[in-house]
């Protein structure tokens, strides 16, 4: 791997570790309640928002009522964001007139913002107006991170809490979380891209004519939108020529930073992150990155802190370290070798190195491989989902790394939220094997976990692979899945597995080469995202009620402890342990028979 590349990783790394202590301490203080100076700058502001929805803040809930607060709370939004798509071309705030958007592909963008998946079956720029862009879309990254946020506090509060009844308050989680945590943070750091030059506007798109004629190839797609194929199962290609170009405009800056900060992923224009209207410079490419790292590496602390033992943070954020750089150093690796098919030849004829300067296929010139290969494992490692390369272009092991990473369940920093508390039910689990195996009941920071626990983190757990295998089952057994798939054999086996786990996982990111925007798939994966996101959070919000109402275990002799090189270490295998059982002959159909077959010629 070449110098540049570790050094990117490095910096990228660093500073988000540096600012994990005081941005984790700032949320900790924030979801306490403590009297902090922004506690009291908005305490008027907090007041009202209860005040007009009727809420008492004092008044603590039961689990169950906290998980009915946030599914009703998250099926409104979803009611609305589908109503702004279908009704838009009436709405304001559409100079561009577009249409109003199909049932299926509104039901699928719907459910896809407000579980924090933001799959994208359209292209943003030429179907969303500016009024659902703004009051759907970016609404929705904002609320979507905060329920993912305030369910893995919930589960830090069953840790730290003795013989308690409730888990917290739903709408007070969910007001602090967003007035205090994500919107200054995305305020400051959108006017960062600005200055980068990202815009942010309300104008007409601009229409342009270019300095030449640009000749291209494009797949030709049927009556119904699908790729035509020829007789080998290959697309057919068609001539194309412009010599105009329309600059898509809008409030880009806004909704470019909630969706990384928020881990949310959802683009403004269709190329996401790759667009030099979204991430014009390697700075702007460097800030998106550390962005999406801030709130799941901050969260780590905010653990420690409420628990009461910051070592209880370090160890959890140690093995997502060590997870991360595994991943990223076999996605950079390989695309950095590139393609042996491609390996040049001396001047004796012998072969010589791979792919000269690596597999540059479907990555932007200005950021390179070193970088689109950190982002990819930035994004699919902390269910974000943005882009700023072609994950279909990558190599059979370098696409790997980011389908593996969705479905270890994304622990490795996680979701804003989702990462905590995923990697919070592999601690238990961890800790349940490790009591087992030495005769002792199972505890965690002095909880006994026992039937209950075991069977909801079981839940928890298992839903995604079910989701995912079940999805890709029948999508390729049913002609309707398999006519959206622009590539045979085992890459096309790869864009649908990659789909479904992506969707279930709530991660977002395409591999490309999948016609996705039908009706068969909006609606199965709008289901797969709507259970991978709700069935694991009302089992974790039952493990924290069960959780919370347990006295605590005095320590001794026989406490396995779970801040140590040892925990950390189980805690990893047992991530990639629940992983390797349950994916591997799926992947080994996929990427890793493409990778075989790569090096056979």
């Amino acid at each position: 791997m070449v110098p540049s590349t570790l050094a990117l990783a490095a910096v990228v790394l660093a500073l988000a570790l540096l600012l994990a202590k005081p941005l984790g301490l700032y949320i900790a203080n924030v979801m306490e309640g403590r009297p902090i100076w922004a506690l009291r700058l908005g305490a008027p502001l907090e007041r009202l928002v209860y005040r007009l929805c009727g809420t008492d803040p004092n008044a603590e809930m039961g689990w169950k009522g906290y998980a009915i607060a946030l599914i009703v709370f998250n099926a409104f939004g979803a009611l609305a964001l589908y109503a702004l798509q279908r009704l838009q071309l009436w709405l304001p705030l559409n100079p561009q007139h577009f249409a109003n958007v199909s049932a299926d592909s509104s039901l699928n963008t719907a459910v896809s913002f407000i579980t924090n998946t933001n799959w994208q079956g359209y292209s943003g720029e030429s179907t969303m107006s500016y009024l659902t862009q703004m009051a759907g879309l970016a609404v929705q990254n904002f609320l979507s991170a905060a329920t993912g946020i305030v369910v893995a506090i919930v589960l830090i509060r069953g840790f730290a809490r003795r013989n308690a009844t409730g888990v917290g308050n739903f709408w007070v989680d969910m007001t602090r979380v967003t007035l205090y945590v994500l919107l200054p943070i995305s305020a400051v750091l959108a006017l960062v891209l600005v200055w980068q030059g990202v815009p942010q506007n309300l104008s007409a798109y601009k229409d342009v004519t270019t300095l030449e004629r640009v000749d291209y190839e494009q797949p030709k797609t049927d009556a119904a939108g699908d790729p035509v194929k020829d007789a080998a199962g290959n697309p057919v290609l068609e001539h194309a020529s412009t010599q105009t170009q329309s600059l898509p405009m809008g409030p880009m800056a806004s909704q470019e930073i909630i969706k990384e900060l928020g881990t949310n992923g959802g683009g403004f224009l269709n190329a996401n992150s790759a667009h030099p209207f979204e991430n014009p410079t390697p700075l702007s490419n460097l800030l998106e990155m550390v962005t999406i790292l801030l709130i799941p590496v901050a969260l780590t602390y905010t653990f420690g802190r409420m628990v009461g033992d910051t070592r209880q943070g370090w160890a959890i954020l140690a093995a997502m370290v060590i997870l991360f750089a595994g991943e990223f150093w076999i996605a950079a690796s390989n695309e950095q070798a590139g393609n042996p098919q491609l390996a040049t030849l001396g001047v004796d004829q012998a072969p010589g190195p791979l792919q000269p300067g690596g597999n540059m296929e479907g990555k932007e010139a200005r950021f390179g491989i070193g970088a689109s290969a950190l982002f990819a494992t930035i994004t699919t490692g902390t269910s974000t989902g943005a882009v700023n390369a072609s994950h279909d272009s990558f190599t059979p092991m370098g696409g790997f790394v980011p389908l593996f990473n969705m479905m270890l369940g994304e622990v490795i920093f996680g979701g804003v939220g989702t990462g905590m508390y995923s990697m919070l039910i592999f601690a238990v689990v961890g800790v349940f094997i490790a009591g087992l195996m030495i005769g002792r009941t199972p505890e965690y920071l002095g909880k006994k976990i026992q039937a209950f626990e075991m069977k909801m983190s079981a839940i928890s757990i298992l839903v995604m692979p079910l989701l995912v295998l079940v999805g890709t089952a029948i999508a390729v057994m049913l002609s309707t899945g398999q006519s959206a798939v622009a590539n045979p054999g085992a890459h096309g086996f790869s864009e649908i597995l990659y789909a479904f786990t992506s969707a279930s996982n709530n991660n977002g990111s395409a591999f490309g080469g999948l016609s996705a925007n039908v009706p068969f798939y909006n609606v199965a994966l709008a289901l797969c995202m709507w259970l991978g996101r709700y069935w694991p959070i009302v089992a974790v919000l039952a493990i924290a009620g069960s959780l919370a109402g347990k006295a605590r275990v005095p320590v001794s002799s026989g406490t396995m402890p779970t801040h140590g090189p040892t925990f950390v270490f189980l805690l990893i295998g047992t991530v990639l342990l629940v992983g390797a059982l349950t994916f591997v002959p799926a992947l080994a159909l996929g990427p890793i028979v493409e990778h075989l077959m790569m090096w056979g010629g």
